[in-house]
């Protein structure tokens, strides 16, 4: 097993990461966004009531341009009722296809806001398509924490690593802790496969790699994912699946599939994909640690919209 090898030295992220998904298991709820398909997560110590929430969206209607925050009122809710306290609001990485309502998060509830440290290369990217008037070209990164690959945080008594699982963007995270991974958008349900590598700076070759790296962690660890698009034929929408339902039935990259079949089959499907539907004003707010842009000398916040550029 390459798990096994990685505990011999030829990936010790890895390895450190086998370690912490063997231990104490933490309470997990999630909220879901239906209309952008979300699934954000509330991990929390039962020990000490600390937790994290991860994935956290502010609805939005492009039609009018106007916010709303459902859905993280709803996370907010929870965690007031069960009487615990933020540590941390993780991103597992710049969403396109939804804003984040971390700051909103961080006003009523307090913690850290934080994503892969290799957000700079995604902002890189994207800079320059919305000009000087979206501030993503400010330095710092308005992040709290920016995670290394193997970086271990606490969340009360426990210890969670971040794993950096790159290929849908050059800066995924997966979060793992006490038999459990947030894997954001790289695996999705079994029956609907695996996240989409045709955005700037995505790459199957990696998508499969990192996949193949969060399925060697043990079997029974509960992957929780960002999105669920309910496959024909499901009624419910479902958020979680162990490592070894991944293994044995994911129609992309079930066990015996190799990298280049799947690098075959990602990017033929990726050809047949349309731009999600919010990835303009999504990426704008996103990469800016999910604050929206400073309001011009008449009040008005603005978004920028490039023509013909995607």
């Amino acid at each position: 097993m390459a798990g096994d090898k990685a505990a011999m030295g030829e990936d010790p992220a890895l390895a450190e990461a086998i370690r912490i998904a063997r231990g104490p298991a933490p309470r997990v709820m999630t909220v879901f966004d239906e209309p952008t398909f979300t699934a954000s997560h509330i991990v929390a110590d039962p020990a000490s009531g600390a937790c994290a929430v991860i994935d956290p969206v502010l609805g939005f209607d492009p039609s009018s341009g106007r916010t709303d925050t459902r859905s993280a009122d709803r996370l907010i809710a929870l965690v007031r009722d069960e009487g615990l306290s933020v540590a941390w609001i993780l991103e597992t990485h710049a969403h396109a296809d939804h804003l984040s309502a971390a700051p909103y998060i961080r006003e009523n509830l307090g913690g850290r806001i934080a994503i892969g440290a290799k957000i700079g290369l995604v902002r890189d990217v994207f800079a320059p398509l919305f000009g000087a008037h979206a501030g993503l070209s400010e330095t710092p990164l308005p992040f709290d924490r920016l995670f290394e690959d193997a970086e271990t945080f606490a969340i009360g008594e426990l210890t969670a690593l971040a794993l950096h699982t790159p290929g849908h963007t050059p800066a995924d995270l997966t979060y793992v802790l006490g038999g459990c991974a947030f894997i954001g958008d790289t695996l999705f349900m079994p029956d609907s496969g695996t996240a989409r590598t045709d955005f700037p700076g995505g790459d199957a070759h990696g998508l499969y790699r990192s996949i193949r790296r969060i399925l060697n962690l043990p079997e029974a660890t509960r992957l929780y994912l960002c999105h669920d698009y309910k496959a024909p034929g499901r009624e419910a929408y479902i958020w979680c699946a162990t490592v070894s339902e991944q293994r044995a039935a994911n129609i992309h990259i079930h066990d015996g599939v190799s990298e280049d079949a799947f690098v075959a089959l990602r990017e033929a499907r990726d050809a047949t994909l349309d731009m999600p539907r919010l990835i303009l004003p999504s990426l704008q707010v996103n990469l800016r640690a999910g604050f929206l842009p400073e309001p011009d000398a008449d009040g008005v916040r603005r978004l920028v919209l490039p023509l013909n550029a995607l």
